[in-house]
């Protein structure tokens, strides 16, 4: 993997968590969302996780995550959606259980950190298949270089990433205004 395209968020976003910052992404959020109207906030395992678990709790709703393997607690039938990681540069399948997404959801995705945006697609494959309705796609930072949110905007989604990383390179980082 190319170390210029490593952006180091571990220290506060995603294995290290600054709780406060979450709160307030969780808020900022609700500037572009209705999430009055959501019924419940999707995540990919597993960086995702501490920053929908903060945001579904500020909505008062429920938060879901795709596992990418199953485990024997999980009973009945799956969704699955299969996705290129950039992580771990393989194929990687997002399963997630019917129990938990029905067609009545409103669901907001809600990620930390986006690259390709595969694992954004792979959970909105998994609304798709479940009937429910996506109410948004809210993302904390995005490396706007690797055209996953442009994809996602080219597709007309109600999408927002709070911070675009342009390029990173040996100087530094440069934001999207």
């Amino acid at each position: 993997m190319d170390q210029l395209n490593i952006i180091k968020v571990d220290g506060f976003l995603n294995h290290r968590v600054d709780v406060k910052l979450m709160e307030d992404i969780a808020l900022e959020f609700e500037k572009f969302f209705d999430t009055k109207g959501i019924t419940m906030v999707l995540t990919a395992e597993a960086s995702g996780i501490a920053l929908a678990t903060i945001c579904a709790q500020q909505y008062g709703v429920p938060m879901v995550f795709a596992k990418k393997a199953k485990s024997d607690n999980i009973e009945g039938g799956l969704y699955q959606s299969e996705i290129f990681s950039y992580t771990y540069k393989k194929k990687v399948t997002q399963i997630l259980s019917k129990e938990w997404l029905t067609a009545a959801d409103k669901v907001l995705i809600i990620d930390d950190f986006m690259a390709n945006g595969e694992a954004v697609r792979g959970l909105c494959d998994l609304v798709e298949q479940a009937g429910a309705r996506l109410e948004g796609i809210g993302i904390a930072i995005e490396k706007g270089f690797q055209g996953g949110g442009d994809r996602l905007r080219e597709m007309g989604l109600n999408y927002h990433a709070l911070a675009v990383i342009e390029s990173a390179d040996e100087h530094g980082i440069v934001f999207r205004d």
